[in-house]
Order: C-alpha cells, then structure tokens, then sequence
C-alpha cells in the first residue's frame, strides 16, 4: 500500500473511533487480507451511521478530503452510499450506510480485529473472510457475473482460508442472497487442485 493511501485510510479510521461510529471494512481491500493480494483504488467501509454523526464526519475530514454534508445525509435517509476522496493521493473511501437486517448487519456484528504490521502500525475492523466471501458473491451476481476480479477475490479468499471458512454460515447466507449456485461452483472451484 502506498504511503499515502495508507494516510487516507488511517485518517479515516480514527475518525470513526473518534466519533464511535461503528464500521466494517470490506470489498477488495479486506478480501486482500485474507486471500491474494492486490492493489484497489478504494476502500469500502460499512458504517452504522446516524444523521447526528453527519455534521461531525464531514468535519473532521473536511481539511484532508473532499466530503460533503448533504450527501451524507442523503446516504443516511435513502440508506446509500457517500464518499470522501483523498485530496493528496485522490484515494477514495466509500461509505455503504449499514441496513438493519441482512448481510451489512451481520458483517458489523461479526467483524474482526485486524493489524496490519505497518509502520505505523494499523489496527481496524474488517468483515470475516465468510462475510467477504458472501458480499463479493453478491456484488458479482448484480454486475451479471462477468467481473473476472470478483471472481478471482473470491477464490483466493476460499483458498486461503478454505480450512478455517464456517461452511454452514456461509449456505446458510448464500440461500439469503439467492447465490447459492454460486457459493457451490466457488467452493468446488477453489479446492481443486
């Protein structure tokens, strides 16, 4: 990671702590953590955010980043998405506002202390690998299951991990979500050998 994203992200991260918004990281950047390694030109982070956090968020980042009040507050009503982009390195963070129920809720509850033996050293919460596993399925059944690099998350994850993996929890979702053929094909895709 380049020093400069790494800038961005821990900026944002200790300002989630600061204002104890409850987050998850997730997308490419944690399935990286626990499978093959690759660069990503943002990072997804699930928030449990309120309307009240609003005002102090886009404060507390608005002298490193470009982020705005009103479509924080939008996110947060119509439960969508917001970013801030790193002016330094351009490096964007995009937020996913948490739903109540669902997959989004799960991650946030079963999320993972994570460091990373940097310098400096980082500490944060990132989804499980099971959790990444199910997101990425169901981001690559939304985009028509033609993204390659989905994909290829995904199996690294399931290769890495595949003798620590909750198989139950991970049917058990994958039948939530509708990617149960997916889960399948995956599973026997990444334990050939």
């Amino acid at each position: 990671m380049e020093s400069l994203q790494a800038k961005a992200i821990i900026k944002v991260l200790e300002v989630l702590d600061k204002l104890r918004i409850n987050y998850v990281v997730g997308g490419s950047f944690a399935s990286s953590l626990y499978g093959n390694s690759r660069l990503t030109n943002d990072i997804d982070i699930i928030v449990a955010i309120r309307l009240a956090h609003a005002g102090n968020l886009a404060k507390e980042l608005e002298v490193e980043f470009y982020i705005d009040e009103e479509s924080i507050k939008r996110a947060i009503r119509l439960g969508k998405t917001f970013n801030a982009i790193h002016f330094e390195s351009s490096f964007k963070i995009d937020f996913f506002v948490a739903q109540d129920g669902g997959l989004q809720e799960k991650e946030l509850e079963r999320r993972q202390l994570i460091t990373l033996d940097t310098k400096p050293q980082v500490t944060f919460y990132a989804a499980s690998p099971e959790d990444i596993i199910l997101a990425k399925l169901d981001w690559y059944r939304k985009g028509g299951c033609v993204s390659t690099q989905q994909w290829n998350d995904i199996a690294g994850v399931i290769k890495v991990q595949q003798e620590r993996l909750d198989i139950e929890y991970l049917k058990q979702w994958a039948q939530e979500l509708g990617v149960s053929d997916l889960l399948v094909r995956a599973l026997e895709e990444a334990t050939v050998e």
